[in-house]
């Protein structure tokens, strides 16, 4: 290769353009979003794909949401016995992992591990229909894609992650429970009792708009990559990569903003 010769397949983008494309996926994306809710009050309502993605999504995420709070509940008794026995305090161990579960490890793993299984099923699954051409055969028998693809997707993903969150939560105080009976000689009965009583409708107020937020999020980012896959089977796999990394980006940082927002709304701060 001659000297100077640029690198083969290497583009290098200007900074301007670079930045050009990243505030038009940004209009893009809040398009999609803005329009996926809007079609939710708009006829016609495709029903029976909205249950079979709350089949896929939902009831296909179970056991993995569950064992991942499960045993994060089991690593937050076991982590806090031994902080706590120094004080001579692990009867509190209860409220510990009560807040610490439903509050936000709960919504946040539970979104996460959502995220790494369905964000990225969503945009390998349209992102091959996109290469196949199945959209524009859509769009040609007058069918709305946003309506048929999207819509039900999103309603699925909010309305599966809320009760997946809920059974986490419950499963992961099951988790801390194990250890403290198990581990640290705690009554059960005080257990349960100082796990329940130290819950305020803040905090679970929290715990259940969190899964509402990221739900939407998974949804629209695996829908937006997939939408948006360019360059054949090689695109999809990338924009199945993209789809994941930025939902989950996406979750960790509007969990921070979420939960700040609401600790000024509810008084807690």
């Amino acid at each position: 290769m001659a000297t100077g010769e640029p690198l083969s397949g290497v583009e290098f983008i200007p900074l301007v353009e670079f930045v050009k494309t990243k505030i038009q996926s940004v209009q893009d994306y809040s398009v999609l979003a803005a329009a996926s809710t809007a079609n939710l009050f708009r006829h016609p309502i495709y029903f029976a794909d909205m249950v079979q993605q709350a089949d896929l999504i939902g009831f296909g995420s179970l056991p993995v949401v569950l064992a991942s709070v499960f045993f994060t509940g089991v690593a937050l008794a076991l982590n806090s016995t031994t902080t706590l026995g120094r004080f001579g305090a692990t009867t509190v161990i209860g409220q510990l992992v009560s807040l610490g579960i439903v509050r936000e490890l709960g919504p946040v793993l539970a979104g996460l591990v959502v995220a790494g299984r369905n964000s990225s099923g969503i945009a390998s699954e349209l992102g091959s229909m996109i290469v196949t051409e199945q959209i524009d055969a859509m769009r040609a028998l007058g069918t709305d894609p946003m309506k048929k693809l999207v819509t039900p997707r999103v309603a699925a993903t909010i309305f599966m992650l809320f009760f997946l969150t809920i059974l986490g939560d419950a499963v992961g105080l099951l988790g801390g429970g194990l250890v403290a009976s198990m581990v640290v000689r705690v009554n059960a009965h005080e257990y349960w009792s100082n796990a329940w009583q130290t819950l305020v409708f803040s905090d679970v107020f929290t715990g259940l708009i969190k899964p509402l937020v990221f739900g939407f999020i998974i949804a629209t980012i695996g829908c937006y990559y997939g939408l948006t896959t360019k360059g054949g089977t090689q695109g999809v796999g990338r924009s199945t990569t993209q789809a994941v990394v930025a939902a989950m980006i996406l979750i960790i940082v509007v969990d921070v903003f979420v939960t700040r927002f609401l600790m000024v709304i509810l008084g807690s701060s």
